[in-house]
Parts: C-alpha cells; structure tokens; sequence
C-alpha cells in the first residue's frame, strides 16, 4: 500500500472579484444565521456586520477569519475570502508529496495498515483515493482496469455499473446514502467540481442486483450497514469517516479516512480467516 497524490486539486471555489462583504454574507445566509446572531459569536456587532457585508467597512484580517471560523467557512475558502478582502492566503497548500509532509503520510499508512483486516482508505475533497489497505484491495478483486485507473474515485468506483454497485445487496438504500453526504459537502464547500461528479454518479443507471433474501433489519444494525457480495458471502461493514481537527494547510483539510467495520460476527470471522 503506497499513498499517493491524487492529481486533482480542488481550485477556490470563492471568487475574489465579488468583494468579500457579498461573500461573507452568502456565507451566513447559507448557513442560516443572523447578523446579530453572527455579531455576537464573533465579539463584535451587527452593525459592523452589517457595513462590512455591503461594503462600507473594510473588515481586518483578524475579523475575517474570526467571522469564517463561526461561519465554518472551510479552510480552502478563508483563503478566498482574505484575497476578496486585500489580505494574503492564510493557508498553505502543501502537495501531499511534499516531504514537510513525510510524517502525515506515514501516520496514515500505519493507520489504515494498523486496521487490517478490515477495509479502510484515505480520500481527499473530491473522493480521490489517496490510499487503501489490503482489506479494500481485496473488495475491489475483478473490477474492470479502467475504473482501477488513475485517479481512482471512491464514488465512481462504489456507484459505477460495472464497479462495487452490482455487487452491493442494499444498494438503493447505500447509494443514497452516498448521494446525501455528498450532498452536504456540496453544501459546505460550495464546489462546482463536487457538484460536476454528484451530476456524474447521479446519473450512472442502477443495477438491478438481486437482494440477498436477508432481511434489512434482521439484524439490529446501530446504523446503516453496506452489504456486499464477496465470494458467495454477503459482508455487512458501517463506515466511519474521520478528519484532521484544525487544520491549518488546505490539502490536510480535505482528507478523509474512511474505515469499514464489520457490522456482524461472520463479517468479522470471514475477515480474520482471510489472516496468513
């Protein structure tokens, strides 16, 4: 297992153009908050709030990033919005490759290899597969060269036709699954890229894999399983996604390890046979 860059970098999505009153303002307003509301998370009041928004007053570097980090704005878009507001990016943007990165890279490879034999992998902002363990290599045995193909995508390979979809029992139930935290990530970064591969993968036809006959609440699962067709057996896993807390480089920001966890005890005796 190696990790590797991705290839494909999310690009500021925050237009600098517009003048970051009108972009701290869409901000807020997606996010459902008031000026006032706002004001008084970041110590300062809605009027000034108010005269940054519509351009009458020039917001401080220091109380731009205070209103971004109470608006959850991510890190690849504070930078938007200090170059809007005359200011420098705040965040470097290390390729992964990088060697002031060496240390993260190994920490992940020990991570992931350390979860074996259950599946796990690294993604970035795009769902580009940085890494995998030898637990998902071992799901993804047949799949087509062409979807295995670099940059691998973790969305297009699950929901492709000829990938993991016709091998997945509940796959309506986890493609939308899919298709809703993608959703919401379109939501908090406001991504055309991400909104380009969620028209993609919507619009890949569904294959009509035969259930399993197991009943989908046979088991009381405490959330929603995948289960996927391996060997003749079917393999229950739930995922669990974790980030990096406050990052401060917008390539650190936007990956993600995802590990599979056996959702029921043959999951996991199958899995420890496969041990040398």
């Amino acid at each position: 297992m190696t990790i590797v860059a991705s290839g494909s970098a999310v690009p500021a999505t925050t237009p600098a153009d517009k003048g970051v009153g009108p972009l701290l303002r869409a901000w807020r307003e997606q996010r459902r908050v008031s000026q006032l509301e706002l004001a008084l998370r970041a110590d300062s009041s809605a009027r000034h709030v108010s005269f940054i928004e519509t351009g009458r007053s020039r917001p401080s570097e220091e109380m731009v990033l205070r209103l971004a980090e109470h608006l959850d704005v991510p890190v690849r878009e504070r930078n938007a919005l200090l170059l809007a507001a005359g200011y420098a990016p705040r965040y470097p943007e290390t390729p992964l490759d990088d060697p002031a990165l060496d240390a993260l890279r190994e920490g992940m490879e020990r991570l992931i290899q350390g979860y074996e034999p259950y599946p796990a992998l690294v993604v970035d902002a795009m769902y580009n597969v940085i890494a995998v363990n030898q637990g998902i290599q071992m799901l993804l045995d047949g799949i087509p060269e062409s979807l295995l193909a670099p940059p691998l995508n973790a969305m297009r390979l699950t929901l492709h036709p000829e990938g993991l979809a016709p091998r997945i029992r509940n796959l309506r139930e986890w493609r939308g699954h899919l298709l809703a935290q993608m959703e919401r990530q379109i939501a908090l970064r406001r991504s055309e890229p991400l909104r380009a591969l969620y028209e993609e993968v919507t619009a890949y036809p569904v294959p009509g894999a035969e259930d399993d006959g197991q009943p989908a609440q046979s088991v009381p699962y405490f959330a929603l399983p995948m289960r996927i067709e391996h060997e003749g057996r079917t393999l229950s896993f739930i995922s669990s996604i974790s980030t990096f807390n406050t990052p401060m480089d917008v390539t650190v920001a936007e990956l993600a390890i995802e590990t599979l966890l056996p959702a029921d005890p043959a999951t996991v005796k199958y899995l420890h046979s496969l041990l040398p």
